[in-house]
């Protein structure tokens, strides 16, 4: 009977595999660094040493980007209606980000399918950076102009790093239900930018 028991007993809880660096392998820290891949854009968690190794012009060939961690919010930041309904963003939210292997800006909305890329209208943009002289202009490929709309209220406007956009992202493919998203995803996504105004400058 004994020897049963341990098949009844539920067993131990167990911890969560600890985050590993996806660069040198070592367990990471809950809050750390990401690194992106230029060619492919992918997103690689990185500890603290190999973090800093691509935060250098040039490190890596170019083929590796630190992602820098500076917020600023654009409180002056204007579009007008006419300007947002072209740039054919179907939600209420959009990044904007230059990718140096395009040689382009690229626009992306939050969706429950995941990032969603929108075939930016390029006129449209120029004519948005033109009408606002004094905006902050991200690094190529590793930060973004994040953009929201909210419903009858005015355009908010941050220079972010390009993880909180990808973090953006998850939540509203992770909480996002029926057709307006539901109250589980907008205070998710009231979350994000509550902490963005916080940590902005």
């Amino acid at each position: 009977m004994t020897g049963l028991r341990r098949f009844l007993e539920a067993p131990p809880p167990t911890a969560p595999p600890a985050e590993r660096c996806e660069m040198c392998g070592v367990d990471l820290a809950a809050e750390h660094g990401h690194v992106v891949t230029v060619e492919n854009r992918a997103l690689l968690c990185a500890c603290r040493p190999c973090y800093l190794l691509f935060t250098r012009e040039g490190a890596g060939q170019g083929r590796y980007r630190a992602v820098p961690d500076r917020v600023v919010r654009a409180p002056e930041f204007a579009i007008t209606d006419g300007q947002w309904d072209a740039l054919q963003i179907p939600v209420g939210m959009a990044f904007f980000f230059r990718n140096s292997e395009l040689g382009r800006v690229a626009a992306f909305y939050p969706s429950p399918a995941g990032a969603t890329e929108s075939l930016l209208p390029m006129d449209t943009w120029t004519d948005i950076l033109a009408a606002n002289p004094g905006l902050p202009e991200p690094a190529d490929d590793v930060e973004a102009l994040l953009l929201r709309k909210p419903r009858g209220e005015p355009v908010e406007c941050f220079l972010v790093p390009i993880d909180v956009c990808y973090d953006l992202v998850g939540r509203v493919r992770m909480y996002w239900k029926g057709f307006d998203g539901g109250t589980e995803a907008h205070r998710e996504i009231d979350g994000v930018f509550r902490r963005l105004r916080e940590r902005a400058r």
